[in-house]
């Protein structure tokens, strides 16, 4: 019995000391996925994964990222977890999560939306109907792409019910991500939101009715077809748009989903948006940050970027964004480690 309570112990000691050698850092690469027809954007897409390269401090654009750029990724990787920007964002805001998660083991995606990003929002002016339908579609093409890849379809760890596959979204890309997971929109929710709610939630609504937006449709619009992602096993949505949404969707959601709500969001106030997803998914797990504004889940950019809400990386007194995202990482791990493995 000693002999192999020792054996026990040697062996462990093995593992803990194999673990700490192979411990990951970030790598960084990007990838560009072809529109689906012709005429369809391609999406650019940062790829961040689990390499032994010591990361370097990089600038890119307003944000710094610690990663070793094209570094050779690790043999194998958790799983894929696909990341959404929020409206007029980029595949970078996000990217001290996106790291913590390659440290963490996985693969991470991160898009910049075609026809919603800082660069270009024609994507809303043509039409806000088309917005909600093609946002869940464009994050589907680049799973499509990826598990067709050569480089990455054999490094994406797999079960008997296929590829490991979650979602993380911010804002729009929190709506995004839970359209992934079934929730179907409808634009008529968002007319009438606009009409009866707009004093109450006056920036979303303000978004809504900018002249730069196109007019949501006065007559019905057409039903949307299948948006969910059966690929998708586990969804994280933080600070989500949430009134486009059915609550017969939402109830209907089973995937394990995380809800974050920024506590003092005057972007999406929480009662129409984060807390409303949160009481028509009853499966859903509702995670309040407190003291934190819209932008809380974003990196701070290195210059003042303006919005409808004030600087992007303003904070309000008291406000760690830091420190939270450092949190925000180690618990987008854990989540993904508990409903993927």
């Amino acid at each position: 019995m000693k002999t192999c309570t020792r054996k026990l112990l040697i062996w462990l000691s093995g593992l803990l000391v194999t673990t700490k050698i192979l411990a990951a850092q970030a790598g960084w690469a990007q990838m560009v996925v072809p529109g689906a027809t012709r005429d369809d954007p391609s999406t650019i897409v940062a790829l961040y994964y689990p390499t032994q390269t010591t990361p370097s401090r990089v600038a890119m654009g307003p944000y710094v990222l610690h990663v070793a750029i094209q570094a050779p990724p690790d043999p194998s990787v958790k799983g894929l977890i696909v990341l959404s920007h929020g409206m007029g964002g980029s595949e970078l805001c996000h990217s001290s999560l996106a790291e913590a998660l390659a440290r963490a083991g996985y693969l991470v995606a991160a898009l910049r939306h075609p026809g919603d990003n800082w660069q270009d929002s024609s994507l809303l002016q043509e039409s806000p109907a088309r917005y909600f339908d093609v946002r869940p579609r464009q994050v589907s093409g680049v799973i499509d792409a990826l598990l067709l890849d050569p480089k990455w379809k054999d490094r994406i760890a797999r079960d008997a019910k296929g590829p490991r596959i979650g979602a993380v979204g911010h804002s729009a890309g929190g709506y995004t991500v839970l359209a992934l997971a079934g929730g179907t929109p409808d634009i008529a929710r968002l007319v009438k939101h606009f009409k009866e709610h707009a004093a109450e939630d006056p920036i979303f609504s303000g978004q809504g009715r900018s002249p730069h937006a196109a007019a949501p449709p006065a007559a019905p619009a057409p039903a949307y077809g299948p948006l969910q992602d059966r690929r998708i096993r586990a969804v994280v949505a933080m600070a989500p748009i949430g009134v486009v949404l059915t609550p017969e969707s939402l109830a209907r959601i089973t995937v394990p989903t995380v809800i974050y709500e920024a506590e003092s969001d005057r972007f999406l106030v929480p009662r129409f948006h984060a807390e409303w997803i949160a009481q028509n998914m009853p499966r859903a797990e509702l995670r309040r940050v407190p003291n934190a504004w819209h932008f809380a889940f974003l990196d701070t950019p290195s210059q003042p970027i303006p919005t409808p809400d004030g600087d992007i990386g303003a904070n309000p007194p008291g406000f760690d964004r830091t420190a939270f995202l450092a949190k925000l990482g180690i618990d987008l791990a854990a989540f993904f480690d508990r409903t993927l493995q």
